[in-house]
């Protein structure tokens, strides 16, 4: 049996609703593509679910950071506090803009920014704070909002693979001045193409994300252009096929979650031979993807390879270690909790369409590789 890491198969069951989508819209008599009706229901469908006082729409998660920092002023000069561990654009967003990441090492289990080594990380060009959400794990955003308050800083919150997770019953996305998501076709709330959108509460910032997405315009007069802006607009068809699929996310995260309370039963007799699993519990829980902490990750990843299990690892090095980011690491800074991690990380499928029985068969193949435990076999129901 071949179980792949992301199914190949991930919009089969919608396939006829999305071909109509496509015919519909692509012969409609306005031909509106983009920025449309199934736009606004799109975005007044997350407002309303979150909830928030508005939510803006664009092409991608990248770019929701990029709109959002650049709303916040971010530019020359300014420091961006992030984590040393995680996806590129965490990073290349604040470049890009002139600005300097500033990296920050993370929690050794969670593999989360430290709330407590990013206040020692401000300084007075610091001007924005950016937790991350990563694997199953919330960054600790009451500590973050407590931060921004405290320092008289903007707090964006990466919740680029945290679709549904919530800390404390408050909705990932809506904890700092913003919140950005991404819907890229692998995460959570992911679709057959890219996509992201801003979260926020702060109507000024919202307005100027609005303009700057669509070339600086307000979407009132066409080709006034207030500011210099982006093409970043949103596909009227991806906004409704995710109307279509939204009545079925709370189903989808629960199976993710499941399964992730599954793993994390049967690996946790695993810590004394090298193996640690997530934290247990759903509170500030986000199952994007499940990551085992494995002191002999290749050769653990290989023992899977061999039994048809494909696995991921994210990420293979640190932030500050990757060549497009080497001008923005100090001279003999050290980042040791995430080169720990990237050293050890090995992420398994935890996507809904496995089965009981596949989700079985690979906690008993990672069982199998750490065999000075006792097998405790459990059903997966």
């Amino acid at each position: 049996m071949s179980i792949p890491f992301f199914p190949p198969d991930l919009f089969e069951q919608d396939r006829e609703v999305l071909l109509d989508l496509l015919h519909r819209i692509g012969t409609a008599a306005d031909q509106r593509f983009i920025l449309g009706e199934h736009t606004a229901r799109f975005e007044h469908l997350l407002r309303t679910e979150l909830p928030a006082e508005d939510v803006i729409t664009c092409a991608t998660g990248t770019s929701a950071l990029t709109l959002t920092l650049r709303a916040m002023g971010v530019g020359p000069g300014d420091e961006v506090v992030v984590p040393a561990f995680g996806c590129a654009p965490l990073a290349s967003t604040v470049a890009e803009l002139g600005a300097t990441p500033v990296f920050t090492d993370i929690r050794p289990h969670t593999m989360v920014i430290d709330p407590d080594l990013a206040e020692a990380a401000i300084t007075p060009r610091t001007k924005v704070l950016v937790p991350a959400h990563l694997f199953s794990i919330m960054a600790d955003m009451p500590r973050f909002t407590d931060l921004g308050r405290r320092h008289g800083l903007r707090v964006l919150e990466d919740s680029a693979v945290a679709q549904g997770a919530a800390l404390g019953g408050k909705q990932a996305g809506t904890w700092g001045d913003a919140g950005v998501f991404s819907f890229v076709q692998v995460k959570s709330f992911g679709m057959p193409g890219e996509g992201g959108a801003v979260v926020t509460d702060d109507a000024e910032l919202a307005r100027t994300v609005r303009m700057l997405r669509n070339h600086g315009q307000d979407g009132r007069t066409r080709f006034l252009h207030h500011r210099i802006g982006y093409n970043s607009r949103f596909d009227e068809i991806q906004a409704a096929f995710q109307l279509h699929r939204f009545d079925g996310l709370a189903a989808r995260l629960e199976r993710r979650a499941q399964i992730a309370d599954y793993y994390t039963a049967r690996f946790e007799s695993l810590v004394d031979a090298g193996i640690q699993p997530p934290p247990a519990g759903r509170d500030g829980r986000c199952f994007y993807v499940y990551t085992l902490l494995a002191d002999r990750r290749d050769e653990l990843r290989a023992h899977l390879r061999a039994r048809g299990i494909e696995t991921h690892v994210y990420y293979p090095l640190p932030l500050p270690h990757q060549p497009a980011f080497a001008r923005f690491a100090p001279p003999g800074q050290r980042w040791p909790r995430a080169e720990s991690a990237a050293a050890r990380i090995l992420s398994l499928p935890v996507h809904p369409q496995l089965s009981d029985a596949q989700v079985e068969l690979i906690a008993d193949a990672v069982h199998a590789f750490a065999p000075s435990r006792p097998l405790v076999r459990q059903e997966a129901r």
